[in-house]
């Protein structure tokens, strides 16, 4: 392995010292003079027209400045993938059905004032006529001949249907010698960052419409106020102060449209502050799955077919369902050798929530019906679960069910026998048995299950996916200074401290040299999205072209030395329409991870002891970073399987507030994470990395329900594993029968 004097040395992180003295701002800490204040009147119902607005009490009401609503919006609509969101829903809109409201988030007047308590004042004051419109909640229901339609040119409510054909069924059916079903449900989550949405509009000192606000992706926020306001990019800056937080929900518009268009309007500094209820109902989830499988295997235990069927709930929007749903299609068969494969991936819109972006992005609820899957079979072949696996896992040069490999660098056999061997699995001449337990406190049963996973690192499916980046080197006869612009968005994962790194080691220079100047349209090109584990790969490989051409500026004696590069990652390929075949990605992150569980059998009470994450970074940037990242990603996926119930019921959340929707706290977490880093660099990465702050949530949800079964012999198809739901199963089940 290279050796390098920048990268790959634990970093403090450049934001430290600011954030935790309270000295760095913000959104929510932003001021200006003669600054304004908005409150958002939301719909508070899911399916309904709105008749007929009056906002004149709310106008005449005391320090009330303007009220907005959809008349005010020169073009009435906005959305990731497909704009089918109204910006604020009423009549006299610029798009046609927009007067109609489809979950209870929808926004439908501002109201901007002279203080905070004055505009929620004066949103109190506005009277809305409304006409109920029959609603959907099931995607049972919504695919239902005479269900209402949500959308016109989505019959049956469908959004989306992906598919993939591979191979001969009826051969694969044929060489199965056990056959397992399956029918899984994974639910809502909700991001629960700790910053709620919040952010300041105005006009800078060049007229332009500023937003500083916390988003993920400054040039796309940008793009949608631009569409919204009907206003040419020069006319429209983002800016994002610190970031508390994002996890994929601040890639969808939440304020930052309303900034604009107060701004715009009024004419003065405007603000916005959310409280937690208006985060939780106002922006969306992770899309709740039902997913029908059924695996074969040969007496062997080589996979034979495998056919999956997955309907997902889009909500009311589209958001990124289609993205969302075009990764769990692709690893809905896990990271194995199928010869024969058909699945069928369904996005339905309903009245609910809309499904969005959320750490993951479809490969979480696609693993846990995978990797349940493989468990079962173990269990029906009377193989261990790790040997199942060694069976079948991809290996360089082997073909995925779309018709083509994997990128060079598969290493998720490496990652699924080094986490097994640190779980305590021994390997001898008869393959793989578990590990021996430490016995259980009386009432209590304990378990280890294991699971193992891969998700792409970029942007997939054909999308041109680059990263552009531009290195200023200052000085006389060295190098005394390198500013770095890059707008790639810092959400709390320390991108930026990684950034600065990669600059000093593309250039030779000690990280104190380096100044990084970032997330802001007006300093910096599109250097795309903070998600899809993109951002060290696509930015690092930017920054090293941009080094590398201020570096030839630099000897041909330019002062100060410029060098910009745009990063054009390996073209992909769109699903073909009746195969599904296709280059999907062009790299992955591996993961693999083994979970040891203790259940109450009074109580029904899990407690989740110990998890080994195993992880193939390629090469650890920063490695106290990863670890963190690690950490932190095993812990929110513990709060997904164990912990967190967003209830919704008619399309309305019921949980609003963190004290009914309940996170993981400290004294939740496992008693041990040990994270297990391995560096096999990826031939594409820079510096060998891969992507890798998604990977570690992907498999602990089915390697927890494994390690449950592994204690009391039952099988969880669904979660959360809240108490309440154990305890009846095992007062319900004949077979529950604790390890001795």
């Amino acid at each position: 392995m290279a050796v390098y004097h920048a990268v790959g040395a634990s970093a403090p992180r450049t934001d430290a010292l600011g954030k935790v003295t309270g000295r760095t701002p913000f959104p929510g800490d932003l001021v200006m003079e003669g600054m304004l204040h908005i409150k958002i009147l939301f719909a508070g119902r899911p399916h309904a027209r709105i008749v007929r607005i009056d906002t004149s009490a709310a106008q005449a009401a005391p320090g009330v400045v303007a009220v907005l609503t959809a008349r005010d919006v020169p073009v009435n609509e906005y959305g990731l993938i497909v704009p089918d969101q109204p910006v604020l829903c009423g009549p006299g809109s610029s798009k046609s059905g927009a007067d109609v409201v489809r979950w209870e988030g929808d926004q439908v007047a501002l109201v901007v004032a002279d203080t905070e308590e004055q505009a929620a004042a004066g949103r109190d004051l506005i009277s809305i006529e409304w006409e109920e419109l029959p609603a959907v909640f099931w995607v049972n229901e919504a695919t239902q001949p005479g269900a209402p339609q949500l959308h016109p040119g989505s019959p049956g409510n469908q959004l989306v249907h992906w598919l993939i054909r591979w191979g001969e069924m009826e051969a694969g059916w044929a060489a199965s010698a056990v056959i397992v079903e399956g029918e899984y449900q994974t639910p809502f989550q909700e991001h629960a960052y700790l910053q709620p949405e919040a952010g300041l509009g105005y006009l800078d000192e060049s007229g332009r419409v500023t937003v500083q606000v916390a988003g993920q992706w400054t040039h796309e926020d940008r793009k949608q106020i631009c569409h919204a306001l009907n206003l040419p990019e020069g006319q429209v800056r983002v800016v994002y102060p610190a970031i508390g937080g994002a996890f994929g929900g601040r890639e969808d518009m939440s304020v930052q449209i309303v900034l604009a268009l107060a701004a715009w309007r009024t004419g003065r500094p405007v603000k916005i502050v959310w409280s937690r209820e208006e985060s939780i109902i106002g922006h969306p989830k992770r899309h709740p799955m039902t997913i029908r499988t059924r695996w074969g295997a040969d007496r062997d235990g080589r996979l034979t077919a495998v056919e999956a069927t997955t309907w997902a709930d889009a909500g009311a929007y589209a958001s990124t369902t289609t993205k969302v749903l075009g990764n769990a299609n692709l690893m809905v068969t896990g990271p194995y050798r199928v010869p024969n494969a058909r699945v069928d991936t369904y996005g339905i819109y309903t009245n609910n929530p809309p499904g969005g972006a959320f750490r993951g992005f479809g490969g979480p609820q696609a693993a846990f019906a995978a990797e349940s899957q493989m468990n079962k079979l173990a269990q029906a072949l009377g193989l261990d679960p790790v040997e199942l696996r060694m069976r079948n896992l991809l290996e360089d040069g082997d073909l995925m069910p779309v018709g083509t490999p994997l990128p060079p660098g598969v290493t998720i056999r490496q990652v699924t026998e080094r986490c097994a061997l640190e779980a305590g699995w021994k390997h001898g001449d008869d393959g793989w048995s578990r590990p021996d337990l430490a016995g259980p406190a009386p009432q209590r049963a304990r378990g280890i299950g294991i699971g193992c996973a891969f998700k792409n690192v970029g942007f997939s499916f054909g999308y041109p996916e680059q990263s552009w980046a531009k290195i200023e080197l200052i000085g006389g006869r060295q190098i005394e200074r390198v500013v770095l612009y890059q707008a790639g968005a810092d959400v709390g994962q320390g991108a930026h401290t990684v950034m600065m790194q990669m600059a000093a080691e593309a250039v030779g220079v000690p990280l104190e040299r380096v100044r990084l100047v970032p997330s802001d349209t007006a300093t910096s090109l599109n250097s795309g999205t903070t998600s899809a584990s993109r951002l060290s790969f696509m930015s690092g490989n930017a920054i090293r072209g941009a080094a590398e051409r201020a570096l030839v500026a630099w000897q041909g004696e330019e002062r100060p030395a410029v060098g910009e590069y745009l990063y054009r990652a390996p073209a992909t390929t769109p699903y073909d329409p009746q195969t599904g075949a296709c280059e999907p990605n062009f790299a992955y992150g591996y993961v693999a991870q083994a979970a040891e569980v203790e259940v109450d059998l009074e109580t029904g009470q899990i407690r989740l002891i110990r998890v080994i994450s195993t992880n193939d970074v390629g090469r650890a940037l920063n490695p106290q970073q990863v670890e963190g990242q690690i950490e932190g990603s095993v812990v929110q996926a513990q709060g997904y399987v164990l912990l967190e119930n967003l209830v919704v019921e008619g399309g309305r959340v019921r949980t609003p507030h963190l004290s009914t929707y309940l996170i993981p706290t400290v004294l939740d977490v496992p008693d041990e994470i040990r994270t297990v880093v391995l560096e096999l660099a990826d031939p594409r990465g820079p510096f060998g990395a891969r992507g890798m702050a998604e990977m570690p949530f992907l498999p602990l949800a089915p390697a927890v329900t494994a390690a449950v079964h592994d204690a009391v012999g039952i099988w969880f198809d669904s979660f959360p594993l809240t108490p309440d739901r154990v305890w009846r199963r095992l007062q319900a089940s004949e077979h529950c029968r604790p390890r001795p």
